[in-house]
């Protein structure tokens, strides 16, 4: 069973070290600000981490993942990989495999494609870079689920991003008009209706959408312009109605 050091030991970082433990594997956990749960080896700092390990999941924060690599990457051994699990732009992720190759160490770029709560190693993960087929000869045989992409370190995270916009777009479109429906006295028709929509979608509908929102998007415009008024009469904040509004006016040009 390989040893693996896990970087990160917040929500997804301990529910995929907790998997690798139950599945067999050693890890090795560090987070200055969380201690290491029962079933990992409690390491001081990432460097203490990383020694030995034959695989490195930096699960801590965009934020964090250079302070990370620069503190552990030194005492990587031969023939170790240096796994960024963090939601970082495709640029950030460049900067990681530069510094992890200027060390001598493979790097690969994995985006956890959806919520790992739920899932946890076994959510879906996107990889690419030197190191990606290496991740997923690792994790594979512990339960992990690893698509690995001939591409450059950052391809995956972009992949990532891209389906954010549309996901967390819907996700607080769908807020936004609910909070509105509230204070308007009609939130659970309009949920109803949402419902509706969503349900009644299928491969038409991304196409239908597009082509509409095109040769509709004068009119559109005009009716988000409106929409925002009412919600700014409701006191709600119209942040989705203004970027749509504003959408659909760069869209009619």
């Amino acid at each position: 069973m390989p040893t693996i050091a896990v970087l990160g030991l917040g929500e997804a970082g301990e529910a995929i070290g907790g998997d690798l433990v139950a599945a067999g594997a050693v890890v090795r956990g560090y987070d200055p600000a969380v201690p290491a749960p029962e079933g990992m080896v409690p390491a001081g700092s990432e460097a203490e981490a990383v020694a030995g390990a034959e695989l490195v999941l930096s699960v801590n924060s965009a934020h964090d993942a250079v302070a990370a690599l620069k503190a552990g990457i030194g005492a990587a051994g031969p023939g170790a990989v240096w796994a960024d699990l963090n939601t970082a732009s495709p640029g950030l992720k460049r900067e990681l495999d530069a510094a992890a190759t200027a060390a001598e160490v493979r790097f690969a770029d994995v985006a956890i494609m959806a919520p790992v709560p739920r899932r946890g190693l076994r959510t879906p993960m996107l990889a690419c870079g030197a190191g990606a087929a290496d991740v997923r000869r690792l994790l594979g045989p512990l339960g992990a689920s690893v698509e690995v992409m001939d591409a450059e370190a950052g391809t995956a995270a972009g992949r990532k991003l891209l389906r954010s916009v549309f996901f967390k777009g819907l996700a607080a479109s769908v807020v936004e008009a609910l909070e509105a429906a509230r204070a308007a006295g009609c939130e659970d028709w309009l949920r109803e209706n949402i419902v509706a929509e969503l349900t009644a979608a299928d491969h038409t509908t991304v196409e239908r959408l597009v082509t509409g929102t095109h040769r509709h998007a004068v009119r559109r415009a005009a009716e988000m312009e409106a929409a925002a008024a009412m919600l700014d009469d409701l006191d709600i904040p119209p942040t989705m109605a203004t970027a749509a509004h504003d959408l659909l006016r760069r869209l009619s040009r």
